[in-house]
Order: C-alpha cells, then sequence, then structure tokens
C-alpha cells in the first residue's frame, strides 16, 4: 500500500548537520586553489556516474573522489551528503523538495540525470498481463528501486490523472526491489509491474516477453528529473572547490551530448575494467543517454517547481514552504546564461 512516508530526517538529524564535516582533504592555500582535493561519494554497480567520467577525463585537475560504496536510492545519496557521510549526492528533484522542506541546509547545484525519448522510466507488464491501464493497478504490486522518489511520484501521477481516488491509490502496493532484481521479479509474478530504466530496461526489452503499461515522459515529456546537492555550509567553506566540481561535472555532461553513443560506451567500459570493483563491464553498452534536459546540466526552476506543485497537492508540503529558487543555484555552473544565485 502506498503510504505517507516519515519525514526524510528527524530534527535531531537535522540539528546535527551544523556539526557535520565536509571533505576529508585540505587544498593549497593559493588564491583560486580548491580549498580541498578529496570528495567522498557512493556510485552505483556497474554505471559511471558524472563525477567519475569528469575525473577519467581530467576535468577535475587537481581533485579526486574517494568512493565509499555503493547506492541505489536517491533519497539515501542525498541524505548521505547533507548529514556528512559523504561531500556530494545526487536524487530525484521531489526528492530534495522534502529534504529541503525538513530544513536540510542543501542546495542542487547540477542535474545529473532525465527522462527523454531515449533515457526514460518505463513500467513494465508481462506480456499475457490483464493490467491495461490505471484502474487494473488497484489491489496490485509495482516494484520500485526506492520509495519516495523519482518511481513512486510518476506512478502516483499517473493513477490521479487516470481517475483513482485516494482511497483507491493506497490500495496500489510498492514493493522495493534492487534494480538489478526487477526484471526476474517481474518474470517470476512476484510483481505485477516493474519500473525499468536505462540499461536493464533495455537488457529486459531484449529478452522479450514484457510490453510497456506507460512511460513518465508520457506525462511530463522530456525533463531533467534529479541534481547533485552539496550542504550549504560546504558551499560557504569551499567555493573554489565547488565551482571546480560543478565545472568538471557541468563538462562531463557536455562531453556526453557531443561525443558519439560509440565513444561513450568504450569511455565508461575504460572506467569500469580501471577502477576494479569486480563488475560487469557489457551492461554499459545499452547506454544511450543521460537525458539531461539542459546544456551542461544547468537547473531551472520548472525542474522544481513541477514536484514542489505535486507534493503540495499530495499534502506532504504546506503551500509556500518550499520555493524552487531557495532550492538551487546556477551560480557555479559555466553554462548557466542567467545564474540563480
Amino acid at each position: 500500500m502506498i503510504r505517507t512516508r516519515h519525514a526524510l530526517l528527524s530534527l535531531l538529524l537535522i540539528a546535527a548537520l551544523a556539526g557535520c564535516g565536509s571533505a576529508s582533504a585540505s587544498g593549497s592555500s593559493q588564491p583560486g586553489a580548491p580549498e580541498v582535493t578529496e570528495l567522498r561519494y557512493q556510485g552505483s554497480v556497474g554505471a559511471v556516474t558524472f563525477p567519475e567520467l569528469a575525473e577519467a577525463l581530467g576535468y577535475l585537475g587537481p581533485i579526486k573522489l574517494k568512493w565509499i560504496g555503493n547506492t541505489i536510492s536517491g533519497p539515501q545519496d542525498i541524505q548521505a551528503a547533507a548529514t556528512g557521510q559523504t561531500d556530494f549526492g545526487g536524487a530525484f528533484n521531489g526528492a530534495i523538495v522534502k529534504l529541503k522542506a525538513a530544513k536540510a541546509p542543501i542546495k542542487a547545484v547540477v542535474g545529473y540525470y532525465g527522462s527523454d525519448a531515449d533515457s526514460y522510466v518505463g513500467y513494465y507488464v508481462t506480456g499475457d498481463s490483464p493490467i491495461r491501464g490505471p484502474r487494473d493497478l488497484i489491489g496490485r504490486k509495482i516494484g520500485v528501486n526506492t520509495l519516495g522518489a523519482h518511481l513512486e511520484a510518476v506512478l502516483k501521477e499517473y493513477l490521479k490523472r487516470g481517475g483513482l481516488t485516494p482511497q483507491e491509490i493506497d490500495k496500489v502496493e510498492l514493493v522495493v526491489v534492487p534494480p538489478v532484481n526487477t526484471e526476474q521479479a517481474l518474470r517470476q509474478g512476484q510483481i505485477d509491474v516493474a519500473a525499468l530504466s536505462g540499461i536493464l530496461r533495455e537488457k529486459a526489452l531484449e529478452r522479450g516477453g514484457i510490453r510497456p503499461l506507460f512511460k513518465d515522459i508520457d506525462l511530463f515529456g522530456s525533463f531533467t528529473a534529479g541534481s547533485v546537492v552539496l550542504t550549504e555550509r560546504f558551499i560557504r567553506q569551499n567555493p573554489n572547490t565547488t565551482r571546480k566540481f560543478v565545472e568538471a561535472f557541468a563538462r562531463a555532461v557536455e562531453w556526453t551530448r557531443t561525443h558519439s553513443r560509440q565513444e561513450v560506451i568504450a569511455k565508461y567500459r575504460e572506467i569500469i575494467a580501471r577502477r576494479g570493483r569486480n563488475e560487469d563491464p557489457s551492461t554499459v553498452g545499452f547506454w544511450k543517454s543521460s537525458g539531461v534536459a539542459a546544456q551542461g546540466g544547468t537547473i531551472s526552476d520548472r525542474d522544481f517547481q513541477t514536484w514542489i506543485d505535486w507534493l503540495g497537492r499530495e499534502g506532504e508540503i504546506r503551500p509556500g514552504q518550499v520555493r524552487a529558487s531557495d532550492v538551487y543555484t546556477n551560480e557555479f555552473n559555466p553554462f548557466a546564461k542567467g545564474r540563480t544565485s
């Protein structure tokens, strides 16, 4: 059953944010030099993140990345950044809004994933499934990677547009399934609908026997769906590091947009092989695009206002509690024409 989630952070955790550390290595004292030169982060199994690509392309300069593990949850990733366990994290923009509403001192600085004709989230059923529309999902199980993020928000919008009442929507059950197991869970009948994206979607479609129920782009068109956040304290204390990081990140986004798919896949395979995490590099062969809508991952009010409005309608935030302009900044992105500070 779709339930109201607990607050992303407790008041005690919020209070602890002020004492969190930021990066873990000191940089040069020269003017303009990065204040810290090592950034801790979480990665993704079998995938290459934009900071990892930026480092491999030499864009990060003196800044080095320190991988501390992997995650499958955007909300968890940005909470780790907010509490000082990592130095940056990325999540669905709606999850960032909810964390901001909980008064976490974070700021989105660059977009990192989205949906377009090549890269989107699809909700799939088996070929012989009787499910054809929103009302058929009442009493069914939908497999998602995490609660309170992109997949849940899109599903609930689909159900609402399909005419379901809040009481009927509550009868649709979300089941958290690791992304690598979602296709298998669908085929084995453990769930009725699988939310699939990226490489895992492409591999599932290649095997056949499933069909799309709907896609997120059917509802929202092409859009940047998630952003990377830093704490406001980190930005204030490390402006040079922040600028270098965001610039390198944005350049990496553009590198994937201006190079051929074959070049991107080859570079990703090279990075995966070199980092030695015992991963399957073949999965990146299904990469098509990042889905990032704007040049260099620049952010707009629309990227957050859509979800502020949605969360307000859902009763998860109060009207006026969060303003889009307070959630993000383009100050450090060299591709931003009208930078929002």
